[in-house]
């Protein structure tokens, strides 16, 4: 009897430490949306205090001044391209990694799933941007996004593809396909989920990207909704209110996307992780 109330004693104290944790985390978040609806003189504190006067129309303030609609289109097009790219790359790739195991492939995948964890140089990226004139040009932050979501595709796919029976690929061969055709009409199909997957993970990620989009756009007009906070912070004042109200816009299609898509990625990792 002791040692069951000393088990529940320790299961409690671990879910109050978790409670506690869970809401220190929170903190920022709380901070970002009450300060979002007060007025500027009041969000100057920044404190978690409700505001005495809640003003909504910060957000509309944002909308027109931080020109949120433009850079939100631009967000949209950068994700959304660099998306595309870096899932039907990967998916090719990981298909060619994981049917072709030879110590040639198997040290070229190793290489490229390498690219998840080593840092970004970007002292040499600046260069070879400006070598390439990509640098300051949509073509170019496309290409850098989808650059830095293949690594991370092509690990996630690649377990996916080693689940599909090398008997499909016969029975196709002989039947007549060609590598092309029996990729997209054969193999494409049966990684839906997977590349449902890697997909929503990527879109997340250049979203969220920040540093990237700051070295390499030097126009305000290129910037994407990340970057937009910069237009409320001046040489003297910033105006708090509005940076909050910009930085709660910014996270709301990731937050409302990654609610919608959530099943896939959980569903989509966990039986991705059961080989490769």
């Amino acid at each position: 009897m002791n040692g069951k109330k000393k088990k529940t004693a320790v299961n409690v104290l671990k879910n109050v430490l978790a409670w506690m944790v869970s809401l220190i985390m929170l903190i920022p978040l709380v901070l970002i949306v009450v300060n979002a609806f007060k007025p500027d003189a009041e969000a100057l504190t920044l404190t978690l205090s409700l505001p005495e006067t809640w003003t909504f129309s910060n957000f509309a303030t944002v909308i027109e001044k931080g020109k949120l609609i433009r850079s939100f289109l631009n967000s949209l097009l950068y994700a959304g391209c660099a998306t595309v790219i870096a899932v039907v790359l990967g998916s090719m790739a990981a298909y060619i990694f994981s049917r072709r195991r030879d110590r040639f492939n198997n040290s070229v995948y190793m290489y490229m799933v390498l690219g998840i964890v080593i840092p970004i140089n970007y002292v040499a990226l600046m260069k070879v941007m400006q070598v390439t004139h990509l640098n300051n040009s949509v073509p170019g932050i496309i290409l850098l996004y989808a650059a830095t979501q293949l690594p991370f595709t092509v690990f996630l796919i690649y377990g996916f593809v080693s689940k599909v029976p090398t008997d499909l690929d016969e029975a196709a061969v002989i039947d007549g396909c060609g590598p092309v055709r029996l990729y997209f009409n054969i193999i494409l199909p049966m990684l839906r989920s997977s590349m449902v997957t890697a997909a929503v993970l990527c879109f997340l990620n250049t979203w969220n990207e920040f540093v990237m989009p700051l070295y390499f756009l030097n126009s305000s007009e290129k910037w994407p909704m990340t970057l937009a906070v910069y237009n409320f912070f001046g040489q003297y004042e910033k105006s708090w209110n509005l940076i909050c109200a910009d930085i709660l816009l910014t996270c709301l299609p990731v937050i409302i996307m990654y609610l919608v898509c959530q099943k896939y990625i959980v569903g989509g990792q966990t039986a991705g992780a059961v080989k490769g």
